[in-house]
């Protein structure tokens, strides 16, 4: 069950990157620009966005495997209508419905939450946040190779092939659930705002993946400006090749899954904030090229993206555990601040690139992690029960 949820999470976040391999492809094959061309891939996040908005709170209110065979099979149609698009505007549309539909990987991870015990949240949460990861990395190689191979259209039929075969599986291996809300559809849309503001562990885990992943989406903003700019003079394929760096992460969010459920999710936190901290000056020495700064560059973001995602794991460990009845709903309030979080980061990092260079974007990263940091230790030691303080984290 735990690995075919982490593929249908592989898969449904890999419908989000694909596109963006094949907008040469599609441009030339539908006859326009290639900027024309990439609307298709801004729909398609566009959409993903409206989705976590509007569709995952209904996890509390829908039975699971219903609501995923749904989704599923509407992403499925979705692919297939833009793999069959006869002009951009179809194509552009399509993408739109396909990015708003596929946000499974946003209910599964409150499904598999609610089916384990506590003390296998963690490792499954980490399982699930690695198949992303997967599907994230792979999802770009998959179709610009088979683009390449039979035309734009194909990784948009074969994936949506994928996506069907998925649902039917689903539906029969998902267990029944009973929905944990009867609220009506309206107020399941305020409540992640309502969460925000009377859980104080949700707002806690919200301002870690915040400023983290701020900080992350700064320095792949910038890196990009770092590499085709004149200490390094290379193509935009470079960028590519450094994103697999991270392909290691997907090895680690399970192991770092299963230490949350020994030791809870405050140490790991812990233990991942200085890790964002220490990449910042790890990466800084990219600035300098030559033969030392791509080993730099290479080590401080294979450091920066463990650190980010396997603090996600103890995030939302953190985020699962405080209303069992509000999972989905949590999970919209969470992942929201997150990617609110990353797109302001991208904003700031490309202004510190611009004033400061590389050295400002890892500068940033440094003070983001260092507020998240602060944040985290007066947690930890300001705020002890009864009195108390806390011991120090294990």
């Amino acid at each position: 069950m735990t690995l075919i949820l982490a593929l249908t999470c592989a898969v449904a976040v890999g419908n989000v990157y694909f596109p963006q391999a094949v907008v040469p492809l599609a441009a030339a094959g539908l006859g326009v620009p290639p900027e024309s061309a990439s609307l298709a891939v801004t729909a398609t996040q566009a959409g993903y966005t409206a989705g976590m908005f509007l569709l995952v709170p209904l996890g509390d209110r829908l039975p699971h495997r219903a609501f995923l065979v749904a989704l599923l099979g509407l992403t499925g149609l979705g692919l297939c209508a833009a793999g069959c698009a006869p002009s951009l505007p179809v194509l552009v549309a399509a993408s739109a419905f396909t990015g708003f539909t596929t946000v499974a990987a946003q209910v599964v991870g409150p499904l598999a939450a609610g089916l384990v015990a506590p003390d296998r949240r963690g490792a499954v949460i980490g399982t699930l946040l690695s198949g992303s990861i997967g599907g994230m990395l792979l999802a770009r190689t998959f179709s610009g190779t088979l683009g390449e191979w039979l035309g734009w259209r194909a990784p948009y039929l074969v994936a949506a092939a994928l996506v069907l075969l998925l649902a039917a599986a689903l539906a029969r291996t998902v267990p029944v659930t009973a929905p944990s809300s009867r609220q009506p559809y309206p107020a399941l849309l305020a409540e992640p705002l309502r969460l925000l503001r009377t859980e104080p562990a949700l707002r806690r885990s919200c301002f870690y993946q915040a400023t983290v992943f701020a900080g992350f989406s700064a320095v792949w903003t910038g890196v990009a400006l770092l590499l085709t700019g004149p200490s390094y003079g290379l193509g935009a394929q470079a960028v590519g090749l450094l994103a697999l760096v991270g392909g290691p992460t997907m090895f680690c969010t399970p192991f770092a899954g299963r230490l949350v459920d020994r030791r809870g999710p405050d140490p790991v936190n812990l233990v991942c904030l200085l890790g964002v901290l220490a990449s910042a000056p790890v990466m800084a020495v990219g600035a300098s090229g030559g033969a030392l700064g791509p080993a730099a560059l290479v080590l401080g973001t294979l450091l920066l993206d463990v650190a980010m995602q396997s603090g996600m794991v103890a995030n939302q460990a953190r985020v699962y555990a405080v209303r069992p009845d509000a999972r989905s709903r949590l999970n919209t309030a969470y992942m929201t601040c997150a990617y609110v979080g990353g797109s302001a980061g991208s904003w700031i990092g490309v202004r510190a690139y611009g004033r400061a260079g590389w050295w400002g974007v890892c500068a940033l990263v440094a003070l983001l992690a260092a507020l998240a940091l602060a944040r985290h230790l007066a947690a930890l030691y300001g705020r002890a029960p009864v009195g108390k303080r806390l011991p120090p984290p294990s």
